[in-house]
């Protein structure tokens, strides 16, 4: 891939010198991909960061990269094994058509308006490169989901504290930096679980530059009683662009499908990095049925309520601090480096998840089923006394 005369233009608009924009052109005209820094591998490095080991025993906990232990519904993988068979083709029966229209449909936007991927990580890697620069920064919560824009291209990165409820502090972002290219909010935050409300999202559409983006990332929306999801803000047209996955609620981790929606013009500014990732007609089918399969978020949503409620009032008993989630995993205190009570508890096969650098003393915890947690939380009482 080489970099076209319009995208040349328009990374020399963003304040890329001409060294940078070589040193990108030379990557993508090398075939070079994207590193896309999904959960999963951002989990396994802090796993072999924190414990020393690269890899989980069979039998293991593993309740550390907010994985949904439920897996696909009923309804998709029947439409796995329905489509299986035609696994020798890349899409026989226009798969990701179907998709697209499922989405469209339930979302209330335009066709238009979505591409699909394999998850969000994609997107959102995308995003990053299309929206931000070395003079347009990517501005983000502290502690928030990844680690905002890729060094690779150079761009300025900035990470804004919660404020004291755990919301992103929006009046903070746009004071950290007014000329922004964009503005990410994780809603609910990935790792506090906590929810930023749409009145705070509007705040930064209104006094962004009219040139820079808010990035909407919505991979935990499901989960939430509370949180209003901004799909009626790309049918609007709004400067936005929202990303959902597959991975959370709908048990797709393993299968990879996710989607970004936004207006046409944006989309194609994130495609100028690369077409996004192919997705397996396997995956795809199983996200159809998924978004069409009635009242399994609302029940999924109950399921991971009901057991990351009893996991907090155990807590509370035992006298832990945490913060209150909406989401499939909270960040709870341990009053020590977090990495000494994960490595301690992976001796007792249970396996949470990262450390946030402006947090030391929380760690994350993914929820898991019933039984997960019961084992967790004996194991808990145990490294903690």
């Amino acid at each position: 891939m080489t970099l076209s005369h319009k995208q040349t233009d328009s990374l020399g608009q963003r304040g890329f010198s001409r060294r940078q924009i070589g040193r990108i052109a030379s990557m993508l005209t090398a075939g070079a991909s994207l590193p896309f820094y999904s959960e999963f591998a951002m989990a396994q490095e802090a796993q072999r960061r924190m414990t020393g080991r690269a890899t989980m025993p069979p039998d293991a906990v593993r309740i550390s990269t907010n994985e949904n232990p439920l897996g696909p519904c009923k309804a998709g993988l029947e439409a796995i094994y329905k489509v299986a068979p035609y696994g020798g083709r890349y899409s026989p029966h226009n798969e990701v058509g179907e998709l697209v229209r499922a989405i469209a449909e339930t979302e209330g936007v335009k066709p238009d308006s979505i591409q699909c991927t394999a998850g969000s990580s994609d997107p959102l890697t995308r995003s990053s490169c299309a929206f931000s620069s070395p003079t347009r920064s990517w501005v983000m919560a502290d502690p928030g989901y990844g680690g905002g824009a890729p060094k690779y291209i150079g761009s300025k990165v900035i990470r804004v504290p919660l404020r004291t409820d755990f919301s992103h502090d929006v009046e903070a972002m746009i004071k950290a930096d007014p000329n922004a290219g964009a503005y990410y909010v994780c809603n609910p935050n990935n790792p506090t679980g906590t929810i930023t409300a749409r009145k705070d999202i509007e705040y930064l559409l209104a006094n962004k530059k009219p040139d820079a983006v808010v990035i909407v990332d919505e991979a935990y929306i499901h989960f939430s009683d509370n949180a209003k999801p901004a799909n009626d803000l790309v049918a609007a047209d709004k400067d936005v662009v929202v990303l959902r996955t597959f991975s959370k609620a709908y048990g797709m981790a393993g299968i990879r499908a996710g989607f970004a929606m936004a207006r046409p013009d944006l989309l194609a500014k994130m495609s100028a990095w690369g077409n996004p990732s192919f997705l397996p007609i396997t995956g795809t089918a199983c996200a159809t049925a998924s978004v069409r399969a009635k009242g399994l978020v609302e029940e999924r949503r109950a399921i991971n309520k009901r057991i990351r409620e009893n996991t907090f009032e155990y807590l509370e008993k035992k006298h832990v601090s945490y913060i209150p989630s909406e989401s499939n995993c909270f960040l709870m205190e341990v009053g020590r480096p977090g990495a000494e009570i994960a490595k301690a508890l992976t001796e007792h096969k249970i396996y949470i998840g990262r450390v946030w650098p402006i947090w030391p003393t929380k760690v994350r915890v993914t929820v898991g089923t019933q039984e997960e947690m019961d084992k967790f939380k004996a194991a808990f009482d145990k490294v903690m006394a």
